[in-house]
C-alpha cells in the first residue's frame, strides 16, 4: 500500500484540516512553521513528537520548516545544547531551511518595544517581582495598577534606554505592556515584555543586558519569519491572546498560533528540570545515559529514527492531553529491529558442552542467517568445534514435563548445526554441574539433515575456542510507577533500582568482532542490542535496546 493511500485512509489531523482549509481558500500558497527549542538543555521523547509535526508538516505540503533557538535565557543556555539539538532533528531525519535564533532579533525586538513605548502600550516599571505577582490579583479579584504605570512616554523611553545601556541592577526594572489589570485571562494583566539580566549570552556575548520575555519574542519572532502556524503545547492556549496582541499593535505580519495537546510518557520524566537534577545528582551517566528518555539516550539505546517517527505517528495530534504506555514505544522499536537486526548468538550465563564423538581438534564452518526477515537473506561462517558454551537455563537435571530443552538423555538442536544428546552430566565437589558431556548426530547437520531425527527444542550457542568476551547492560524502566511527577514526595525516590544491571562477562559468536555503531543486532533469545560508546579495544560493551517480548507488561500482571 503506497504512503499516501495509508495518510488517506488514516484521516488528517485538527492541524491537518487547517492547513487544507487555509490552501484551498487561498489564504497561503505555502505554508512555514517552526520548531523553537530553548537551548537549556537535551531533546526528549515529547520533542520528539514536536519535531515529528513540524517538519513532517511541510514535507506533506508545500513549504518549509526553520529551527529556532529560543535563547532569550542566558543563564541556562549552552552551546553545548545547540549543537546536541541539532544533531538530534538531523538523526531523527529532518532538514531545516533557516537556522535562526530569537538572539538574531534583539535589534528588533527592541525597536519594538520602543514602538509600544511611543504608542502609550509599554512602561517601565520599578517594582519588585514580588510586587508584581502580588499587583496582578487572582482569578476573581482584578488586578491594580502600578505606581509606574503612568510614566510619561519620555521617561518610559529614557529609562529603557538606560535599562539598555546597563545602569541598573538585575531585577529593579522590568518593562511592562500596559493593557487592563482587570483583564479575564491574568496573562494579559500588563505582562512583563523584558527583564534586566548582566549575564553572558552564548552568542551576543555581553552586549546586551535586557532580554525579552518568551511571550514578547514568541510571537514577533514568527512575525519576522513569516511562520504561517505556529504550533505550541496546550498550556499556551492562554498566552495565544497575548501574542495576538502584540502583533496587532505592532501592525507586523499575522503568524497564528495553533494548539496541540503534549503526550506524556508513563514510567518516566519529562521536565527538563527533573532531567537535569538526574543528571547532575549522578542517578544517571548523562543526559544520554540510556534509561533517559532524551533522544541522545533512546540513540545510545538502540532506538532506530525510524521506530521514534512511527511511534509519534501511532500516537498522533489531539487536543486532549493523555498519557502514553511505554510498551508503544517498545512496540515501535521491536518492529523495526525485527525487520533489520542482525542475528548473533550470545551465551550470559554460560554451562559448558563437550561433544565426545566430536573428533579432538577438529574445527568446521556453519552457516547461519544474518536476518530471516530480510527481503535478501545473507549467511554468515559461525565457527563450531568439540567444546561449546550453552546458557545454564537451558539445561535441567530433572526437568519437568513438556521441558524441551537439554536435559539427561534428552535431544535438542544446536541453532544452524547438529543435533545433541546429553549423555552425562559433571558436577564439582559442592554439587555445581560444571559441564555436560554430550554426543552429536553427524547426520544431522542443518541444512542436510538426513537422520530423521525430530527435535523439539533449539538452542543457541557459542564454540568455545572461538567465544569473544563482553559485557552487557540490561536496561529496564527508570522509575517503578507510572506517574513519578504525581507521587507525593521526591519524584526520584521511585526510581527503579533495577534500572541497569550489568553482565562483565558474556560470551559472544566472534562475527560481533565486526560490530558497527550503526548496526542493531538479536542475541537469539535474548533481545535487541547495540554497540555503545563505551566500547573499547579490550572490551566489547552492549545494550539491550529493547527486549522480545513485553516482559514488564507480563511481570505486572503476576504482581
Amino acid at each position: 500500500m503506497s504512503d499516501i493511500k495509508k495518510e488517506e485512509e488514516k484521516g488528517l489531523n485538527f492541524i491537518e484540516e487547517i492547513i487544507e482549509a487555509d490552501l484551498a481558500a487561498g489564504k497561503y500558497n505555502s505554508i512555514i512553521t517552526r520548531f523553537p527549542p530553548e537551548p537549556n538543555g537535551y531533546l526528549h521523547i515529547g520533542h520528539a513528537s514536536s519535531i515529528c509535526l513540524n517538519f513532517g508538516l511541510t514535507l506533506k505540503y508545500p513549504g518549509y520548516t526553520n529551527l529556532r533557538f529560543d535563547d532569550t535565557n542566558p543563564v541556562t543556555e549552552d552551546t553545548e545544547y545547540v549543537e546536541s539539538i541539532k544533531e538530534d532533528i538531523k538523526w531523527l531525519g529532518f532538514t531545516w531551511k533557516n537556522e535562526l535564533y530569537a538572539s538574531d532579533y534583539f535589534d528588533n525586538l527592541y525597536a519594538f518595544a520602543i514602538k509600544l513605548i511611543n504608542k502609550g502600550l509599554a512602561y517601565v516599571d520599578d517594582s519588585t517581582s514580588e510586587a508584581i505577582a502580588a499587583m496582578k490579583g487572582t482569578t476573581t479579584q482584578p488586578g491594580v495598577n502600578s505606581p509606574y504605570r503612568d510614566r510619561s512616554v519620555e521617561e518610559n523611553l529614557d529609562l529603557f534606554a538606560r535599562m539598555k545601556a546597563g545602569e541598573f541592577a538585575d531585577g529593579s526594572r522590568t518593562l511592562r505592556a500596559k493593557i487592563d489589570m482587570a483583564h479575564p485571562n491574568m496573562i494579559m494583566r500588563d505582562p512583563v515584555l523584558y527583564r534586566i539580566k548582566h549575564a553572558h549570552h552564548h552568542r551576543t556575548g555581553d552586549a546586551w543586558c535586557i532580554y525579552p520575555m518568551y511571550d514578547f519574542a514568541h510571537g514577533q519572532s514568527d512575525s519576522i519569519e513569516e511562520v504561517t502556524h505556529s504550533l505550541c503545547t496546550m498550556e499556551f492556549v492562554p498566552h495565544r491572546e497575548l501574542y495576538d496582541w502584540c502583533i496587532e499593535k505592532l501592525e507586523i505580519y499575522p503568524s497564528h498560533q495553533y494548539e496541540f495537546a503534549r503526550r506524556n510518557l508513563n514510567y518516566t520524566v519529562t521536565s527538563k528540570r527533573k532531567l537535569l537534577q538526574l543528571v547532575n545528582e549522578k542517578h544517571v551517566t548523562g543526559w544520554d545515559d540510556p534509561r533517559m528518555p532524551t533522544i541522545s539516550g533512546l540513540r545510545r539505546r538502540g532506538y532506530t529514527p525510524f521506530s521514534i517517527r512511527d511511534f509519534c505517528d501511532r500516537i498522533g495530534i489531539a487536543k486532549r492531553e493523555n498519557m502514553i504506555d511505554v510498551s508503544l514505544l517498545e512496540f515501535c522499536v521491536r518492529e523495526d529491529l525485527n525487520k533489520s537486526a542482525l542475528r548473533r548468538m550470545v551465551v550470559f550465563d554460560p554451562l559448558k558442552v563437550i561433544l565426545t564423538n566430536y573428533p579432538e581438534g577438529q574445527e568446521e564452518m556453519l552457516q547461519s542467517e544474518d536476518n530471516p526477515e530480510a527481503e535478501t537473506v545473507i549467511h554468515r561462517d559461525i565457527p563450531f568445534s568439540r567444546e561449546l558454551y550453552i546458557e545454564r537455563e537451558d539445561f535441567m537435571e530433572v526437568p519437568p514435563k513438556k521441558f524441551f530443552r537439554l536435559a539427561p538423555g534428552q535431544m535438542v538442536r544446536l541453532k544452524s548445526a547438529y543435533i545433541i544428546r546429553c549423555d552425562e552430566v559433571v558436577k564439582d565437589e559442592k554439587g555445581i554441574i560444571t559441564e555436560l558431556h554430550c554426543s552429536y548426530i553427524p547426520e544431522s547437520k542443518s541444512g542436510s539433515d538426513t537422520s530423521g531425527i525430530n527435535v523439539k527444542g533449539t538452542l543457541h550457542w557459542v564454540s568455545a575456542k572461538h567465544a569473544v568476551s563482553a559485557e552487557v547492560r540490561l536496561y529496564d524502566r527508570l522509575f517503578k510507577v507510572e506517574d513519578p511527577s504525581s507521587e507525593e514526595g521526591d519524584f526520584k525516590s521511585y526510581i527503579n533500582p533495577d534500572s541497569l544491571q550489568v553482565i562483565d562477562h558474556v560470551y559472544a559468536e566472534p562475527a560481533l568482532l565486526k560490530s558497527k555503531f550503526d548496526e542493531r543486532y538479536q542475541f537469539l533469545r535474548k533481545g535487541y542490542f547495540c554497540l555503545d560508546k563505551d566500547t573499547s579495544e579490550e572490551k566489547l560493551v552492549f545494550n539491550r535496546t529493547v527486549t522480545l517480548k513485553d516482559a514488564w507488561a507480563k511481570e505486572q500482571k503476576k504482581g
